[in-house]
């Protein structure tokens, strides 16, 4: 187990010396902070390895005895290699098939061949359920069952057989299907078939039997595919062809009733004429606004004012009116060049002016006479566009009508070609199928057969029992670190140390009782079994050490709950003592007096009870141990009220008078999480020895009873662990030698010892 790096409390006693024990709430912060010991894995490893390495042996044998009597397995492979390309005999297309170029393809091909159908055609044409591998065996259970007669039988099932049938069958393809394997090589177009059984020929002849069914149903199926596909063909021409000659009908019956002889010339006559009216119609209406304004510029001036008239443009631009305004204007040139020789009643001037006024007078004349004229030709315009615009309406019907006879002509013949179209492709793909039906091209073909296997593939024995050593030394492992993490109690003096953070003064060794039933009393003593004797001895070196410069005369021994061992270390830690100072040995336990048991003192012996209470003298009470040299201070008669016993004055000074008497006073008390009277006790004890069972008591109980006496201000001189198993104590307990290999030599020179 890991050690805790958790604070402690220090609280300083009367004498000056410090006690340490864990805080919880410290030791709680300080597992946050834990740091990895290899060593302590190592340690349980170490501790735990003949067990672990028996465990992993046993069920090596285990696995090995299984493993013989498995039944060898057998595998046969056979390889196919599955067409891309499918050989055609001729390049129609196929009527039935998948895209081989697509990854899909392959992979559709994988999951036919593992399908249920392949492998019950498979297990129907080789018999299988009459073979071995798919009888199935009973179990042990069910044998035993069957060997008891008086045992109700299972009632069968209402199914009727077909459904029994089927439902062998089913079990059977389960069965099959789970030693048949499909694998593709990677990158090519070949798969391997291997099928597994304990019969070497049969597997060979199910791998190759496999896929001569997956390319025979393949081949069927291609088969029925190619007729059903060229009955329905057949059923279809006869429709589409009967749907054609209906449409064709309906287009020649509509060309006789509109006598319809060329519709696409008819047609464009009609948008031409259509075409130049509208032209037509467009000029005649510019030169009707073209009138009209003018007359409106006429009607404006005045018909009279011929000056005014003179300055429309499209008068003056009259080649009439130029003429006459040249012949007006060289007049009036020779009018003018006559004056300036002749006078006004000159003949010349006369004949001049004469001739003139003619000549404007023809001016005004010609301009009323065009006015009249394009009044004329504005009545004209008027009339020209309206009858151009009943000629386009004419003609717009007419083209409207001819639209319609078209788009009807049109409808019938694109169902016409529609039909004509579906009827040649469904008799050019149903020629195909017939002249195709009876020739069709395997989908796969056998690369390898596969051939009866001389070695088996399973089970390999060896590597099998080696699997199972190797992975029950794991668990074992696992094991241990689980157990070791579960057992939450003392088991060396680094537990001791790190868990309670207390001095640790020694390790009684388990002594072993099986012959006698419990430990002897005066077993200190033993001379055949020295190692019981000298871990004693350490504790008590350990103890007097630890006390030196402190008067510790008394000495309080006690535990956390009841069958510690607490009476035995009081008893044999006082023999120790007796061995070199004068020891009196006290059972303060009024609860449950054992030290009375041990020694076979009467009963009705009186003792420390009768002491407290006056009722008999010191020397009636004490009991002389002539083997060990203690003198014994039994319970005597048990009180109703033994706290308050041990609470009085009395009490007390019967203590102190036991420290002017003796050198050593050894105090055996009640359990500290039991009741009270240690911590009584604790206050008048020099030093209190706290003695845990070894793998037994938990840690959490101990720190509780620890933190009760620290609490009463108890001087703690450390702790004993009792009761150590020497056998699973680490090597790297430092405590280990004291009581296994070393040794003082004999009982006479230990007395010696400190």
């Amino acid at each position: 187990m890991n050690p805790l790096n958790s604070k402690a409390n220090v609280i300083s006693d009367s004498s000056g010396s410090n006690s340490l024990v864990a805080d919880p709430q410290t030791s709680k912060q300080g597992n946050t902070e834990e740091v990895i010991d290899l060593r302590q894995y190592y340690n349980i490893i170490n501790k735990y390895k003949w067990r672990i390495g028996w465990f992993a042996f046993a069920m090596a044998i285990f696995a090995s005895v299984i493993v013989l009597n498995m039944t060898p397995i057998y595998r046969a492979s056979a390889t196919l290699l599955i067409e891309a390309d499918q050989a055609k005999a001729v390049s129609f297309e196929e009527i039935v098939g998948l895209d081989s170029n697509r990854k899909e393809y392959y992979l559709t091909q994988f999951e036919i061949i593992k399908s249920r159908d392949i492998a019950r055609k498979v297990i129907d044409k080789l018999n299988l359920k009459e073979h071995v591998d798919f009888i199935g065996k009973p179990s042990f259970l069910g044998k035993i069952k069957a060997s008891i007669p008086f045992l109700p039988k299972r009632k069968p099932s209402n199914m009727t057989s077909e459904e029994s049938d089927e439902h062998q069958m089913q079990g059977l393809i389960k069965r099959f299907s789970s030693r048949l394997s499909i694998s593709p090589i990677r990158k090519t177009q070949l798969v391997n078939i291997s099928y597994e059984s304990s019969d070497a020929k049969m597997a060979a002849v199910i791998a190759n039997t496999v896929g001569e069914t997956y390319i025979e149903e393949n081949l069927a199926a291609k088969m029925g595919v190619s007729k059903k596909a060229g009955d329905w063909l057949t059923t279809r021409l006869s429709s589409l062809k009967i749907r054609l000659k209906s449409s064709e009908e309906k287009l020649q019956d509509y060309r006789e009733k509109e006598n319809l002889i060329d519709i696409e010339g008819v047609l464009g006559l009609a948008s031409k004429e259509l075409e130049q009216t509208s032209e037509q119609l467009v000029i005649a209406r510019n030169d009707k606004n073209k009138l009209e304004s003018i007359v409106r510029v006429i009607d404006e001036y005045g018909r009279n004012n011929i000056e005014m008239l003179e300055s429309i443009t499209e008068i003056t631009s009259q080649p009439v009116i130029q003429n006459v305004k040249n012949t007006l204007t060289q007049i009036e040139l020779k009018v003018s060049d006559l004056s300036k020789t002749y006078g006004p009643k000159h003949p010349k001037m006369i004949s001049a002016q004469s001739e003139f006024t003619t000549v404007k007078r023809n001016l005004s004349t010609q301009i009323k006479r065009l006015i009249t004229g394009v009044e004329k030709q504005l009545i004209t315009s008027k009339r020209n566009v309206i009858a151009l615009d009943n000629e386009l309406l004419r003609i717009r019907k007419d083209y409207q009508l001819v639209t319609r006879k078209e788009n009807a002509y049109r409808q019938l013949s694109r169902e016409v070609e529609t039909n004509r179209h579906l009827y040649d492709t469904f008799l050019s793909r149903s020629k195909e199928t017939e002249i195709t039906s009876d020739f069709n091209s395997a989908v796969a073909r056998f690369i390898d057969r596969a051939f009866k296997p001389d070695d088996k593939i399973k089970p390999k024995k060896t590597l099998i029992v080696i699997l199972v050593f190797i992975a029950m030394l794991g668990l074992g492992v696992v094991i241990a670190f689980v157990v070791e993490a579960l057992d939450n109690t003392f088991k060396s003096a680094a537990d001791i140390e790190n868990k309670l953070l207390l001095r640790m003064l020694g390790l009684l060794p388990l002594v072993d009782t099986k012959k006698t039933g419990k430990l002897d009393t005066h077993f200190f003593f033993d001379p055949d079994d020295k190692s019981f004797s000298e871990s004693v001895r350490t504790l008590r070196t350990s103890f007097v050490l630890n006390q030196l410069g402190k008067k510790s005369q008394m000495i309080e021994v006690t535990s956390s709950v009841p069958g510690e061992g607490k009476s035995t270390v009081a008893i044999n830690l006082a023999f120790s003592l007796g061995q070199i100072k004068k020891t009196i040995l006290i059972d303060a336990d009024m609860r449950r007096p054992s030290i009375r048991k041990q020694f076979n003192i009467p009963a009705y012996h009186p003792g420390l009870a009768n002491l407290i209470a006056g009722t008999e003298k010191f020397e009636d009470c004490i009991y002389f141990d002539k083997k060990s040299g203690i003198t014994i201070l039994p319970c005597g008669q048990t009180p109703p009220n033994p706290l308050e016993l041990l609470s009085s004055p009395r009490f007390t000074r019967l203590l102190e008078g036991l420290k002017s008497k003796f050198d050593h006073v050894v105090i055996d008390t009640p359990p500290i999480n039991a009741v009270s009277d240690s911590l009584v006790i604790s206050q008048k004890a020099d030093a209190v020895i706290y003695v845990v069972k070894s793998d037994d008591t938990r840690i959490n109980v101990v720190q509780h009873g620890v933190k009760r006496l620290l609490e009463a201000k108890a001087k703690l001189a450390g702790v004993v662990l009792n009761q150590v198993d020497t056998s699973k104590v680490q090597e790297t307990d430092y405590y280990h030698g004291y009581y296994d290999a070393y040794s003082y030599g004999d009982s006479g020179a230990a007395k010696d010892d400190v």
